[in-house]
């Protein structure tokens, strides 16, 4: 397995230590082949135009990385199981370290950083990991609303199956 296998298919790894003589802003603009890749990871008929906007400020020890992810996904309707496209935008508020991260809490009480590995952050997987988080898990096309079967005439719930078996019961 390649390296580029092991994190997936959007990957742009910087090392920390040359983040502060870019300023702080770092973009992501995934290429097609990017795209489809994650599309197939992801399960959805396809993505287009993403990008990830990102600034780094903080330590070299302790990054702090705010931005935005943005792209258009085609996804399945749940209801009409039509395809159609939707903009996806998701902030980014992420903290790094490189130090030790505490352990022995619920998650839910404090805010883990995300470990800094081999002195890089990959903002590839970042914006995957965001563009993930936007997606919706039960798709619907603007304008399709799910309507409700009407009961059996006779009220009960298995009166068709009852019909099926000759009136038993």
């Amino acid at each position: 397995m390649t390296r580029d296998q092991a994190v997936g298919p959007l990957s742009r790894s910087i090392r920390v230590d040359r983040m502060a003589r870019a300023q702080g802003d770092f973009i992501v603009r995934a290429t097609p082949e990017e795209c489809a890749a994650l599309a197939a990871d992801f399960g959805i008929p396809g993505i287009r135009d993403l990008v990830g906007r990102f600034r780094v400020g903080g330590t070299l020890e302790n990054l702090s990385v705010t931005g935005s992810v943005e792209a258009v996904v085609t996804q399945i309707c749940t209801v009409s199981l039509d395809e159609f496209e939707a903009p996806v935008h998701e902030t980014v508020d992420v903290a790094f370290t490189d130090g030790e991260i505490p352990t022995g809490h619920d998650a839910e009480e404090i805010d883990v950083p995300d470990p800094i590995v081999n002195g890089r952050v990959d903002f590839g997987l970042l914006t995957a990991e965001f563009l993930a988080m936007g997606l919706d898990p039960y798709p619907r096309k603007p304008g399709v609303t799910f309507a409700e079967s009407e009961p059996d005439a006779d009220g009960a719930p298995l009166a068709g199956l009852r019909a099926l078996q000759g009136g038993k019961d």
